[in-house]
């Protein structure tokens, strides 16, 4: 778990017109919540938030007015054509405090010889972990499976001091068999006959 530190203002107008006047800044307007405090609006520096936001569930150590606060990302918007940040919203959090989060499930390893597939029917494990050790994904070993095998969440080791918060029963990953598609030029003649 990556801890990014960011420089936060508190920001005191609100509405689209001052949105669309901090992002023409290079800034993000976002607002931190949690733990029964008051929502602080804030303006985040843009190309920093961006780069934090690309290691899933990250630490983020705030600077706002000379306290430091650690939050992290529960909902982020994004412009739906050019992909620039359009608004964030934080959720506060302490050292040693539980949080539930989504992490990425990677396969690794090869399956059996054959025509098989992987097919991931869960592409994220809800996990509850301490937030300043949060996992960025979870491994699993698909090594020499066949069609047939499946993989529940409960078979999945998480790492130590984490625990499932998906249901365990759940099938998380799957083998299939292969289906050979026909020839064309035999469907054409059975739909000649016919």
């Amino acid at each position: 778990m990556s801890e990014v530190k960011l420089a936060a203002d508190v920001r005191t107008s609100f509405g689209k017109g001052a949105a669309r006047s901090i992002r023409r800044e290079n800034k993000v307007p976002g607002v931190i919540y949690g733990h029964g405090t008051e929502p602080v609006h804030v303006t985040l520096p843009g190309h920093d938030l961006l780069l934090a936001l690309r290691t899933p569930n990250v630490l983020l150590s705030l600077d706002i007015d000379g306290k430091t606060e650690l939050a992290i990302p529960k909902a982020v918007q994004r412009d739906a054509i050019k992909g620039y940040l359009v608004h964030v919203d934080l959720l506060l959090v302490k050292k040693g405090e539980k949080v539930t989060v989504e992490v990425a499930v990677e396969t690794e390893g090869n399956l059996a010889p054959g025509s098989f597939l992987v097919e991931n029917v869960l592409n994220t494990l809800s996990v509850e972990a301490e937030a300043t050790h949060i996992p960025t994904s979870v491994s699993v070993s698909i090594e020499g499976l066949e069609a047939g095998a499946a993989i529940h969440a409960k078979d999945i080791k998480l790492p130590a001091g984490t625990t499932l918060a998906t249901d365990p029963e759940a099938v998380v990953i799957q083998i299939l068999a292969a289906q050979a598609e026909e020839p064309a030029a035999e469907t054409e003649a059975e739909g000649a006959e016919a």
